[in-house]
């Protein structure tokens, strides 16, 4: 049901500056059925103006979570994503519009789902892209790209309006912090068979990893057995060397 879709879906945003800008975001979800808010912040806001621009949905704002830290915010999500305009080698190359995604969590499987809003002067910092497992950007017309925070949060809200439905039951996506602990592990054992020719390329295969993860919504028994291959590969690496070595030996004696 359209609960069931909009439920599971929360508005992130991060260090916001204006509480009137807050008022604006609560009153953009509301309208189009969104509850959950939370602020990553440690600013304290004026009360006044947060109410001036959220009118009957200050009740988004008093129910609202705040965290100090992205990381503490989204560690329990199923699947973050991050809303900005700009992309590169450190802010993911490849983006869903709105309907995109959309779509995309009309199929994904049970969790909660994380939109991350950046600051309204300069968005979202690089490293707090690199948290998250995919991006969202607006199409916006060169003359002026820039969207207000509480107008890119309307039209993405507006998207996941449009495609409320019933998505799929019975399985239940890990969430961030669990997929944090896998990534850890496999490029762990990618390293203990000299996989990795420098520290970076370690750091950015596992970010692959993790995104890749994330984004296919996989359950705790996939993910375990996604796991399984690559402790599997290091045991296969480090069988065959035993093996080399005592064939080395024999030769030797011979």
């Amino acid at each position: 049901m359209e609960e069931s879709y909009l439920n599971r879906i929360e508005i992130i945003l991060v260090d916001t500056q204006d509480g009137a800008n807050i008022g604006s975001v609560c009153r953009a979800m509301k309208t189009m059925g969104l509850t959950h808010l939370t602020l990553v912040t440690d600013r304290r806001y004026d009360e006044d103006r947060v109410s001036t621009l959220a009118l009957h949905a200050k009740d988004i704002y008093l129910n609202r979570k705040e965290f100090k830290s992205l990381e503490g915010a989204i560690k329990d999500s199923s699947l973050t994503i991050g809303a900005t305009r700009r992309r590169g080698k450190l802010r993911k190359m490849s983006a869903y519009s709105p309907s995109q995604l959309a779509e995309k969590l009309s199929s994904y499987p049970a969790g909660k789902v994380s939109i991350v809003f950046g600051r309204e002067a300069d968005g979202l910092r690089d490293d707090e892209v690199n948290m998250l497992s995919a991006i969202v950007t607006i199409p916006t017309s060169p003359l002026f790209p820039s969207l207000n925070l509480s107008q890119a949060v309307q039209i993405i809200a507006y998207e996941l309006f449009l495609a409320s439905k019933p998505y799929k039951d019975g399985l239940v996506a890990v969430n961030h912090e669990r997929i944090g602990k896998a990534g850890c592990e496999m490029v762990e054992h990618l390293d203990a068979i000299s996989y990795f020719k420098w520290d970076e390329e370690k750091k950015w295969t596992r970010q692959l990893l993790e995104d890749i993860v994330e984004r296919a919504g996989l359950s705790e028994s996939e993910l375990q057995r996604f796991e399984k291959i690559f402790r599997k590969v290091e045991k296969i690496k480090i069988y065959r060397d035993s093996n080399s070595r005592d064939e080395e030996g024999k030769d030797e004696q011979l």
